[in-house]
């Protein structure tokens, strides 16, 4: 998979996937996912579910017939391998992490319609409602050496270099909403409380994943018009 470490000059953003860091490894995979989408009703009468989307990348459905499904458990990071398990089972026995077929999607309102196998009713699909689908960290898409995925800078330090003086330390990015803007918001927790700034590409120079730092020229007083 292409690596997306940005030392040197200024990257922007797709908001492919939200990440997230687990215990839970399937084989061969490693300890972490993408996620693709979560479920949040039933749709139709054949095991179809409508789900939100959490990926710019819709249509990479179309190339993934592998997915897995977690649940809140493995969202808490529980360390468990997926064991069998069968359509229509009651929801407290469902494994905190499934791997399931894709047999087909489409587009609908704003979100996705997906058709698992083996999910053939609604009772079945029922069972699915509030799971995240997910895939290994490795598995998501490639990106460009001049993109970066939003996921990755959760955890980075941010410093403002705009000041004549040298560079500042705003705080870590702690979150990002995808859903503020024309931009991406980066929830910033710094020494006076929580900032908000927008990963806009005007104000991006420099990110280093290896070194957990980003580098963002502000506009004067951005920062505590947040505080």
């Amino acid at each position: 998979m292409t690596s997306s470490k940005k030392t040197n000059k200024a990257s922007h953003a797709r908001v492919e996937e939200q990440t997230l860091e687990t215990g839970l490894t399937p084989p061969g995979t490693p300890d972490s996912w993408v996620w693709l989408a979560r479920i949040r009703r039933t749709q139709g009468r054949k095991g179809e579910v409508f789900a939100e989307i959490l990926t710019d990348f819709p249509e990479k459905f179309a190339e993934r017939r592998r997915l897995w499904l977690l649940s809140d458990t493995a969202s808490a990071g529980s360390r468990l391998h997926p064991p069998e398990s069968q359509p229509g089972a009651p929801r407290s026995a469902l494994p905190s992490t499934r791997e399931v077929e894709l047999k087909n999607h489409w587009l609908h309102k704003g979100g996705i319609v997906l058709h698992f196998a083996g999910v053939d009713s609604i009772s079945d699909a029922e069972q699915l409602a509030s799971l995240v689908v997910a895939v290994p960290r490795s598995e998501r898409v490639p990106l460009s050496e001049d993109e970066v995925y939003i996921g990755d800078l959760i955890g980075c330090t941010l410093f403002d270099v705009a000041p004549p003086s040298g560079p500042v330390v705003v705080g870590q990015i702690e979150d990002v909403e995808r859903a503020a803007g024309t931009s991406p918001m980066l929830i910033i927790q710094g020494a006076s409380g929580e900032v908000l700034i927008p990963f806009a590409k005007i104000y991006l120079r420099k990110v280093d994943l290896d070194a957990r730092s980003v580098e963002m020229a502000l506009p004067e007083g951005l920062t505590d018009l947040n505080v």
